[in-house]
């Protein structure tokens, strides 16, 4: 066992209330030790034991790993030109993934390895150290399978997302490609997947039809999540809570009906707000959701046409600055409560037994994230207690 101290901590995020202040169990003048993989212990940096190894952190905040629980990073292609449309005034429709469809299909293995590698260390380099990511750019079995087999090559997290949209390929036939992904396609894909997803929105797929792509899912031992309720009121919120999905992710259009089945459920609501931001869209009402004790987690939602960011700090500027969370909030939801949606106990804090994933900012507190928006503040990121970055 090798045993590394950091310390000098000027301001420590643990998130565990027994550990130190506030939901977030903060820390002043804190320390860390971390004994390979895992946090061994956590507290007062003057109280802190001998280890093999010291990193004086010079003052500097350090908060759990960023928890990314929603990216679709398995595309090829490039969608600014719709981008640049849709900023000149022409509104987001789910269709605009046929054209990431038809350049994934037409991608080799390797061109779509390498893109998932390279934005998994771009939001490495950002301070996340925990992803999950979707299929969804395929919709045959075939490139379906082969996205989740790339997927799961980088990381454990991986969602079955053949309900991205119908396949245009059944354009006329959405039946049909029903019982394609409840079939064939699950059967190719289930082997290489945790999750199973579906779009349950108009222009995508409906509450029965969602119902029944989640049921079979859950049949073949995958775990549900869901895109629901984000350009329109629907079912997705309520199916979500129905079958005990980890999360429903959007949120952004609910009902006082949505908002208590939330509440009363197991499921997080995972808001995206790099979606809002780069579709000109309505922010969810994260406030409203928190004050009525519903888990909010916060993602990027990175794929290549509605929000092709992978920042997570990002992510946490708006959720404050336009979705009315406090920092400590923001910071919660983007590590605790990304944990809490993938339904993990490991990581998005830093109490004893965690794995070792944190970052140390260039400032002095975690306000600093939403403080200075768009400012490099990731000095260092540590994943399963090994400097990556």
């Amino acid at each position: 066992m090798t045993t590394t101290l950091i310390t000098n901590i000027g301001s420590l995020v643990t998130n565990d209330p027994t550990l130190g202040e506030g939901p977030l169990g903060l820390i002043e003048n804190a320390a860390l030790v971390l004994e390979d993989e895992k946090v061994a212990w956590a507290g007062p940096a003057a109280q802190a034991p001998a280890a093999d190894h010291a990193v004086d952190a010079a003052g500097r905040a350090v908060i759990p790993g960023f928890v990314d629980s929603h990216s679709h990073l398995v595309f090829a292609g490039d969608r600014t030109a719709e981008f640049n449309a849709r900023m000149s005034g022409q509104p987001y429709k789910a269709g605009g993934i046929r054209t990431t469809v038809a350049a994934t299909r037409a991608a080799t293995d390797a061109e779509l390895s390498a893109n998932v590698a390279k934005y998994m260390w771009e939001a490495l380099r950002q301070g996340t150290t925990t992803f999950e990511t979707k299929s969804g750019y395929g919709l045959t079995v075939e490139d379906e399978a082969r996205a989740l087999r790339i997927a799961a090559e980088h990381t454990d997290e991986v969602t079955y997302l053949g309900a991205h949209i119908v396949s245009p390929d059944y354009a006329d036939d959405p039946a049909g490609y029903v019982k394609l992904v409840t079939g064939e396609m699950l059967d190719a894909c289930a082997p290489y997947a945790r999750w199973v997803d579906v779009f349950c929105e108009k222009g995508a797929f409906d509450g029965d039809q969602a119902r029944a792509i989640l049921k079979a899912g859950m049949a073949k031992g995958l775990q549900a999540r869901v895109h629901a309720n984000q350009l329109t009121y629907g079912p997705g919120v309520q199916l979500a809570v129905e079958l005990d999905a980890a999360s429903a992710d959007h949120c952004t259009h609910l009902t006082d009906a949505d908002i208590d089945a939330l509440a009363q459920g197991n499921t997080v609501a995972t808001l995206l707000p790099g979606a809002e931001f780069s579709t000109r869209a309505e922010w969810p009402d994260a406030r409203r959701l928190i004050d009525v004790g519903v888990t909010v987690a916060l993602s990027t939602d990175c794929n290549p046409g509605s929000s092709f960011t992978s920042s997570m700090p990002f992510c946490i500027a708006l959720a404050v600055r336009d979705m009315l969370m406090t920092p400590d909030e923001a910071i919660w939801s983007a590590t605790a409560g990304g944990a809490a949606a993938l339904r993990r106990t490991d990581v998005g804090h830093l109490n004893v037994g965690a794995r070792a994933d944190l970052t140390i900012l260039d400032a002095p507190s975690h306000v600093h994230l939403a403080y200075r928006p768009g400012v490099p503040l990731i000095a260092e990121v540590w994943r399963k207690g090994v400097r990556a970055v």
